[in-house]
């Protein structure tokens, strides 16, 4: 696909008020600073630094095994759940090092919530689905439930689908639904940030479509990173894009300028489908 036909995707954006926005000036939700990464001996990330702006789409490109996911699940140090692994480096959100004893696991993960490539409700209702988090932060009243339920619904756009059958298990959905409601599920804790890990690689053409307008909707009140194989999907939805190599970040910066005048040939090359 050629820089030319990226540019008709930007263009189709603008047309529907999707354009993405200056983020000069935006204030920065995770400022990333030289993080490395290893599993073990083996190194995942070298000196990666990243600014992720507010309320903004940051997707992170690159071929399989460039370091897209080991870089996204350091941003709720689910790394840590995988036994040798080290990093050096700083990741900084809001102001505070997530690595900080300051800063607890449990409530960091509340504030940065994630959202896997396969859709994983549990073997429950849909409203427990929805509420798994709540209730494990305390919550017992079923009418603060129930409204926590509706609104995390109605912000996946899955609440007028399901509504009426909110005892139904939620394996019963279809695959697009089901990925809503781990969305659904992810922003019942009130997060503030939304981590998406190929969240559409699964799903149908429609389905897709659904899951993009539904970022539009939620970067307004959240900050969305999305790692995508999809290059067009990136373009399409990404208001800031980074680029992965063999660990490296090889270039980040404004969608429409990454994919249209790459300042790095290594850049073009892979959006343009040469390589990856």
């Amino acid at each position: 696909m050629s820089t030319l036909s990226y540019s008709a995707i930007l263009s189709e954006r603008s047309m529907v008020g999707r354009e993405p926005p200056d983020l000069k000036g935006v204030r920065s939700k995770f400022d990333v600073r030289n993080l490395s990464f290893w599993y073990g001996d083996t190194q995942a990330l070298h000196d990666v630094s990243l600014t992720i702006p507010e309320c903004s789409v940051v997707a992170l490109i690159g071929p399989s095994g460039c370091g897209k996911s080991t870089f996204l699940r350091s941003l709720n140090r689910m790394n840590e759940q995988i036994d040798g692994v080290r990093h050096t480096g700083r990741i900084v959100l809001d102001g505070e090092d997530i690595n900080s004893n300051q800063l607890s696991v449990v409530e960091l993960r509340r504030r940065v919530g994630m959202v896997f490539q396969k859709s994983n409700p549990f073997p429950k209702s849909i409203f427990e689905n929805v509420v798994f988090g709540p209730r494990v932060a305390g919550i017992r009243d079923h009418a603060r439930l129930y409204e926590i339920t509706e609104r995390s619904l109605k912000r996946a756009a899955l609440w007028d689908e399901v509504k009426d059958r909110l005892d139904d298990s939620a394996l019963n959905l279809s695959g697009g639904q089901q990925q809503r409601l781990c969305i659904a599920r992810a922003l019942a804790t009130d997060p503030e940030v939304l981590l998406l890990d190929e969240p559409a690689s699964a799903l149908d053409p429609q389905s897709t479509d659904r899951i993009e307008a539904l970022m539009f909707e939620l970067k307004r009140d959240y900050t969305i990173v999305i790692v995508t194989h999809n290059m067009q999907q990136a373009a399409r939805v990404s208001d800031l894009t980074a680029f992965f190599f063999q660990g490296r970040l090889i270039e980040s910066g404004p969608t429409g300028q990454l994919y249209t005048v790459p300042k790095v040939k290594q850049t073009e090359d892979y959006i343009t489908g040469r390589f990856g």
